[in-house]
């Protein structure tokens, strides 16, 4: 028996619901898009409520002072009206099924959260009697833990696109993140693999939700600029997902490359401002159907799709840059060296002259050691030995680079050469016995 504090009801771990937890949990590790970040700032400390928010990464990921955070990641239920071929819980599918009550998921993400194991909620589901439905169940999840629990955790729930808008609008009201997962890169892996999921209707989620968070964000800066000094604006405007929207793709459930992928996924982030696409490398499940590959793709695939993916966000690249013809990255280096290998007429670049874009390019300099060369070189020239005290990555950088004190030798220009010295294995110790 476990007994809640601060007059939550206590209740019973039955085998019932414990069993309900083992499927609807496995059911939900499928889905990527649950890391995430960019909720305001909660605390419960000094007032009434349970919880907080601190607005770092979520969901076993690592923040900037190096703690791990998770969410109860979880399904309101594997039960689903729709049969997508790559999906385990499609309704063709013949699975142990389960269902939780709104009320058992509530219970399950305090009692997590006072054993100090979880940070929030993810919460997805399958589509049961309707789509407005399902989103009304997931609403009510919401809804009770943050009205009736005064729950001040993150919460991220799964907008259901074919759902009435005023629902998905509800839905932000609770959510620190909404997400509708577009699963497949393009149009005709959709037909063919999920033909009951229709593009238009995804985006056209997206879209609400993109002009709501804009409207949201306006209304708060908008109080920010009139509100006395002594105001808190933040507290002044009502706030929709604040911590924006994401979305999954899947990864070689067809034949789609990974330029195809990255321009999909730039599309994304250009028409929705999305904070995060998240790709996830298809599993072969039971019974799959015989239109699907009998193996998973390396997984390093999805990582470099991950590393490119970085490169769009964060350094100006685009997807046609990172690969100017259809394929896919390469598995042996990571995007950004190979771009700079195959642009070998840009470099070396000068640090002491370059633009701060085009130092941000160069392989092994990170974005916030870009910032701090800039600014070292308003007051002096920038030496080797700088570039070591940044601790960029030395071994990468050296045929790329000229500083004040250092030009690489011809002898280390030849893309070939250093394609060969950066991906030849490294010695291993042997083993005692």
């Amino acid at each position: 028996m476990n007994s809640y504090r601060e007059g939550v009801p206590s209740w019973s771990w039955t085998v019932e619901l414990i069993d309900k937890l083992s499927i609807l949990a496995d059911a939900a590790k499928y889905d990527a898009s649950c890391a995430s970040s960019g909720a305001p700032n909660r605390s419960s400390r000094g007032k009434q409520g349970l919880g907080s928010s601190n607005g770092m990464g979520i969901c076993h990921s690592f923040t900037p002072d190096g703690r791990c955070v998770s969410l109860l990641k979880v399904l309101l239920t594997n039960f689903c009206l729709f049969d997508c071929q790559y999906c385990i819980n499609r309704r063709s599918s013949s699975i142990p099924r389960a269902r939780f009550t709104p009320e058992e998921v509530v219970r399950l993400t305090l009692s997590f959260y006072r054993r100090n194991t979880i940070s929030g909620l993810f919460l997805s589901s399958g589509i049961i009697r309707s789509s407005d439905y399902t989103m009304e169940q997931l609403i009510r999840v919401a809804k009770l833990l943050r009205e009736t629990h005064q729950f001040r955790g993150y919460i991220h729930l799964k907008a259901i696109p074919e759902a009435d808008p005023a629902l998905i609008e509800e839905a932000g009201r609770y959510a620190d993140r909404l997400s509708a997962n577009v699963e497949l890169p393009t149009l005709n892996s959709l037909k063919t693999l999920a033909p009951e999921k229709r593009l238009d209707t995804i985006h056209s989620a997206m879209n609400h939700m993109r002009q709501r968070i804009d409207a949201a964000n306006d209304e708060a800066s908008a109080d920010s600029k009139s509100a006395p000094r002594s105001a808190n604006p933040k507290r002044m405007a009502p706030r929709y997902a604040p911590g924006g929207q994401s979305t999954q793709m899947i990864v070689g459930a067809d034949a789609t490359d990974d330029r195809t992928i990255l321009q999909s996924a730039q599309h994304l982030y250009r028409s929705f401002r999305l904070k995060r696409v998240y790709y996830s490398a298809f599993s072969p499940i039971p019974e799959s159907p015989s239109g699907l590959p009998p193996a998973a793709p390396p997984l390093l695939r999805e990582h470099r799709l991950y590393q490119a993916d970085f490169l769009i966000r964060g350094y100006g690249f685009q997807a046609e840059e990172l690969l100017g013809r259809p394929g896919n990255l390469d598995l042996e280096i990571d995007p950004k060296l190979a771009w700079a290998l195959n642009h070998r007429d840009d470099f070396p670049v000068d640090l002491n002259r370059a633009e701060p874009a085009m130092i941000a390019r160069v392989p092994g300099i990170g974005m916030r050691s870009v910032q701090r060369l800039v600014e070292l070189r308003r007051h002096r020239r920038i030496r080797y030995q700088d570039l070591v005290a940044l601790r960029c990555r030395m071994d990468t950088l050296r045929p790329f680079v000229i500083t004040q004190d250092y030009r690489p030798s011809e002898s280390h220009w030849e893309s070939q050469r250093i394609r060969q010295r950066l991906t030849a294995p490294q010695p291993a110790q042997m083993a005692l016995l």
